[in-house]
């Protein structure tokens, strides 16, 4: 009967509930930027649609063009790089730092067929752009009804 009562419930010092409740939670989970100091940087893509094209954002802030690499195979576009650290400044003048660095991997299945030849891709201010023209089989066709 005591058991059902809060305050009976956490008497002990051990048993007491964590402060850190969120951050316990996601220890056990497998995501990258939760729950370890050495997380993956993972850049975030925005995917629309048009009637002609698929077009894939990424925000890559601080990368070069030349660390970006972009692949197309069998309808899996993948996009690879690399951000790097600007200087070699000691960490001991830092206090925090919250940008993440080093290499990523993404790939985004997109689940039609695309002009190859005509893919086009560009970068400005930190925002990869990535055009997909759809083939002519994917584009929508009106099929008009005969009475």
């Amino acid at each position: 009967m005591f058991e059902m009562v809060p305050w009976r419930r956490y008497r002990t010092p051990l048993a007491q509930p964590r402060k850190d409740l969120f951050n316990w939670f996601l220890e056990d989970c497998d995501l990258p930027g939760f729950g370890t100091d050495e997380r993956e940087w993972v850049p975030a893509f925005d995917v629309s649609e048009t009637e002609g094209e698929i077009i894939v954002k990424a925000e890559l802030s601080g990368m070069k063009v030349e660390d970006i690499d972009i692949t197309l195979t069998d309808g899996l576009l993948t996009v690879k790089g690399e951000r790097k650290m600007e200087n070699e400044d000691k960490r001991e003048n830092y206090h925090r730092i919250e940008r993440r660095f080093g290499s990523f991997s993404r790939s985004l299945n997109l689940g039609l067929k695309v002009k190859a030849d005509s893919i086009d891709a560009g970068y400005k201010d930190g925002i990869l752009t990535v055009i997909l023209p759809k083939a002519e089989e994917n584009k929508p066709k009106k099929i008009e009804v005969k009475h």
